[in-house]
């Protein structure tokens, strides 16, 4: 119990962090299963405890992996990671439009996204570049490969 309360704080920040809190997390909890239940049987005889505390802990257990499976299963996958949200670039002023966007996790930390930009103010390119870098840093892309167009020299495939 006190290991996964060390891991407690980072469980949310690295994906290998949450697995190993949920372990230790699990064997805490097999450990308190183990020990109501042979108190219960002790002071009472009824056997039948036993297994039903055992199934309660498995479900609780598969309960709680569940999420970790999802995005060990995304990250192997290269799909996009949860919390990223990168929908609202092109609110941004001088962008006309965002498209040929990917968005994958490098590692259970890091995240990286490539896409075209359009924008309707070339010479604002480096102005839109470091604000669009910002944006997309505070929503946990940290590695990001930009391609500009300008509206008059778009690429001819706007299917992605």
């Amino acid at each position: 119990g006190f290991t996964a309360w060390l891991f407690m704080k980072d469980k949310d920040k690295d994906l290998n962090v949450k697995g190993a809190y949920l372990h230790m997390a699990a064997d805490a909890l097999v450990s308190v299963g183990v020990l109501v239940s042979g108190l219960v049987i002790s002071w009472t005889g009824w056997t039948v405890v036993d297994p039903i505390v055992g199934l309660v802990v498995a479900a609780v257990i598969v309960a709680s992996v569940w999420s970790l499976t999802r995005a060990s299963l995304r990250l192997s996958l290269d799909g996009v990671p949860d919390g990223i949200r990168v929908d609202e670039l092109e609110l941004l002023a001088g962008v006309e439009a965002v498209h040929h966007i990917h968005v994958w996790a490098i590692s259970t930390t890091e995240n990286a996204l490539t896409a075209h930009v359009v924008l309707t103010d070339l010479p604002r390119l480096e102005a839109v570049k470091r604000e669009l870098k910002t944006r997309l840093n505070g929503a946990g892309v940290h590695h990001a490969t930009l391609e500009f167009e300008s509206v008059a020299e778009r690429c001819d495939d706007l299917h992605d």
